[in-house]
């Protein structure tokens, strides 16, 4: 058991039977009564959102998880298969649990979040930004630069991503997997 005073960003906690991180906290310390923590926890089972309020000195019970880094093999299912490279044991995880599966490709290193008691995979998340090729995209218009048109371009995992005039098929570009917008191309 712990107490508010140990909250911060990151935190995986256990309450209402469900298991939350702490995406934002705040101590405050009113003028007049007692002090309370404010706090937006996202379920890492359900992904819902929820705020709450305890008392300063409440106890909270901390859940304990682990990070580890696997290697993305193959789609079935409904789900995903992923490899460790050290110990080459093998997980499936379910899509509804990874943050950004249309722009998964085969090799790529994914972290994975486990309850470290139970073994159960909580979440999967992908690098913050990804490279992929463009496989189909329709022809822009060239010197069209003034405005920030942008067009629909479907990339090697199938994803569709909408990316300037002046990017064309077979050029490589830089996705950022949390919004799954185009950032950049890539040489």
């Amino acid at each position: 058991m712990a107490t508010t005073s140990e909250i911060r960003n990151g935190l995986c906690i256990e309450f209402n039977n469900d298991l939350f991180i702490i995406v934002e906290f705040q101590h405050v310390k009113p003028g007049k009564g007692n002090a309370f923590v404010r706090t937006k926890m996202k379920s890492l089972k359900s992904g819902r959102t929820l705020e709450n309020t305890f008392p300063a000195g409440a106890k909270i019970e901390i859940a304990r998880v682990e990070r580890r880094q696997y290697q993305y093999l193959y789609a079935e299912n409904g789900g995903y298969n992923f490899m460790n490279a050290e110990t080459f044991e093998q997980v499936f995880i379910e899509a509804a649990i990874i943050n950004a599966p249309q722009f998964l490709k085969e090799g790529q290193v994914c972290e994975i979040m486990f309850h470290a008691d139970t073994e159960t995979p909580l979440s999967c998340e992908l690098p913050p930004f990804v490279v992929m090729e463009i496989t189909y995209s329709e022809t822009g218009m060239k010197g069209d630069t003034a405005t920030r048109t942008l067009k629909p371009a479907t990339v090697e995992s199938g994803a569709t991503v909408y990316v300037p005039l002046f990017v064309g098929t077979g050029e490589k570009i830089k996705i950022d997997t949390r919004t799954g917008e185009y950032s950049e191309r890539v040489k």
